[in-house]
């Protein structure tokens, strides 16, 4: 319902450039009708020659705007005030042009201030003179320049609400790559870091006891490190693409690595209504389920592992089961600090971890809020 209400709302927005098509149609459309209904008792030349470029500025607008927008822009203005002059003769067509084309200027993005100010204060001293020609009472003036007045900060609060919409965008944006590269920075340092250490104990057992054996383990060790930096990495830059799978499909498509490359059942359960999430959020719980399943296959080889993934009003929850015999090392209790990490990176996202053996399995349990 309330991407249906977005929808809406969006639809309704005729001076947003990606969805007020249709919006200007409907403006068109109800242009033309007051233009086919004026019927002028009183200089009908004036008032018909006025609608007619009136309504020819509008057209070029709506022609011109994707490509020429101060063009566009400028031919707008000018058509609200060419109807402004013959707002007075009584006629409803007349304001109509008026008000839909003077909302229009002013809630676009090209004109500055003083450019709104000229075009609305044209309109009003055009008006006005129009209705004093036409012999039209005072407060009706009065009226009409309040109504022009009213459409104009309209448009200016639409105007200011797009603007600023569009700089949280960004922000958000900046706020985000800041992240990722602070996620590149820390992954490559970690697993840099602890690659180097690594090959050094590994060239003094060889160079100094002449233990290959233990020099082996150790080239073991830097290549598995390797590894798990090399996907954490990964990770972290397909924050980037644009074609990054929607959570749900990348833990399906996680699941289904982990049952193809260690032969065990593993199932993907989602409850709750599905919806968008925040990247930093998605990047969080996708990291804590490969942590979860690459510690299931260490620790509890052949059992079965169950990923579920959890919509609720406010966050998010992650839950990676498997069973593991009482006794022996738990599954999901890593021998270095994975589960340490993920704990910590939730911490950033405002998300919470834990871990720890529910009804004979072993849960991780991952929440952040949207």
């Amino acid at each position: 319902m309330r991407e249906v209400w977005g929808r809406v709302v969006r639809l309704l927005a005729a001076d947003d450039p990606e969805t007020g098509r249709l919006v200007r149609l409907l403006i068109t459309l109800v242009l033309a009708w007051s233009l086919a209904t004026t019927s002028p008792e009183r200089a009908p030349a004036l008032e018909w020659a006025a609608l007619g470029a009136s309504m020819a500025c509008w057209l070029a607008f709506v022609v011109l705007d994707g490509r020429f927008p101060r063009v566009a822009v400028a031919l707008l203005g000018t058509g609200s005030v060419i109807a402004a002059l013959v707002s007075g003769s009584g006629d409803a067509g007349p304001p109509v042009f008026v008000f839909a084309m003077l909302l229009l200027f002013a809630a676009h993005g090209t004109p500055g201030m003083g450019a709104i100010a000229a075009v609305t204060a044209a309109d009003m001293a055009a008006m006005a003179a129009g209705m004093v020609w036409w012999g039209q009472p005072r407060s009706a003036i009065v009226v009409r320049g309040a109504v022009v007045v009213c459409t104009v900060l309209f448009a200016l609060h639409r105007r200011q609400y797009r603007r600023a919409q569009q700089d949280r965008a960004r922000a958000m944006a900046l706020d985000e790559r800041a992240r990722i590269a602070r996620e590149l920075h820390d992954v490559l340092a970690h697993s840099l870091g602890a690659l180097g250490v690594q090959l050094e104990v590994a060239e003094a057992v060889l160079t100094e006891r002449g233990d290959v054996e233990a020099a082996v383990t150790r080239i073991r060790r830097s290549r598995a490190l390797a590894r798990e930096g090399l996907v954490e990495a990964r990770s972290a830059v397909a924050a980037l693409r644009e074609d990054v799978p929607p959570l749900p499909d990348a833990l399906s498509l996680m699941v289904a690595e982990h049952r193809r490359d260690h032969d065990v059942a593993a199932e993907l359960r989602t409850t709750g209504t599905r919806r968008p999430i925040t990247p930093a959020a998605e990047v969080c719980l996708l990291r804590t389920a490969r942590e979860a399943l690459t510690n299931a296959a260490k620790h509890a080889p052949g059992e079965p592992v169950t990923v579920e993934i959890g919509y609720g009003d406010a966050a998010v929850r992650l839950v990676v089961r498997n069973p593991y015999a009482l006794g022996s090392e738990p599954a999901g209790m890593p021998v270095g600090h994975g589960l340490q990490g993920m704990r910590e990176r939730l911490a950033l996202a405002g998300g919470t971890l834990g871990a720890g053996p529910v009804g004979g399995c072993w849960e991780v349990r991952a929440e952040v809020p949207e």
